[in-house]
């Protein structure tokens, strides 16, 4: 019996600390808005300790996740588009997608090597012809599993952003990004 009332207390003890510790939280929180910073900005830093894990792909063009090789799951097309990107770390213009037609044709065949379909083809077409909206559905496909994955406040560094009219790209470091 004594037990279970030492458990109890030392819960509700816990829970009381807890909640005195919250409210001092959420005042600091509120002078760093205060202050000017965002609640974005205060989210990030909170994270900011934690660390980048690394990307590896695979001589079949299969994507791990760090140590544990978690596989991200993307279909041939999405997954040649992010290996596109892997590729130029210097970022794609989406209205330049077009001079990169063929490059991605070839990692497409590479990804799919059973051969380029007609309709593979024109997806292909669909995906790098910038007054489509099939690159911003490709790179929302690939947010969403990186988000999935990972934690929001680092899955940024995984997936295609970047800002309107200029050159999008895939923020990890190339050092992070292992090709066997």
């Amino acid at each position: 019996m004594t037990d279970t009332k030492d458990t109890t207390k030392n819960d509700e003890l816990r829970k009381t600390r807890c909640s005195i510790l919250l409210e001092e939280v959420k005042e600091r929180v509120q002078q760093l808005k205060d202050y000017g910073m965002s609640e974005k900005e205060i989210v990030a830093h909170l994270h900011s300790d934690q660390s980048l894990i690394p990307l590896m792909i695979s001589k079949s063009y299969r994507i791990f996740l760090g140590d544990e090789r978690r596989e991200v799951q993307l279909e041939p097309l999405v997954k040649s588009l992010y290996l596109l990107f892997l590729r130029h770390p210097e970022g794609i213009i989406f209205k330049d997608l077009p001079d990169y037609r063929q490059e991605l044709a070839d990692i497409y065949n590479k990804v799919r090597p059973w051969g380029l379909t007609d309709r593979a083809l024109h997806s292909i077409e669909d995906v790098t012809n910038p007054m489509l909206n099939s690159i911003n559905e490709k790179c929302a496909k690939i947010k969403k599993v990186f988000i999935a994955m990972h934690d929001s406040s680092i899955a940024d560094q995984y997936y295609i952003k970047g800002t309107r009219g200029k050159a999008k790209k895939i923020a990890l470091p190339r050092d992070l990004v292992v090709w066997e």
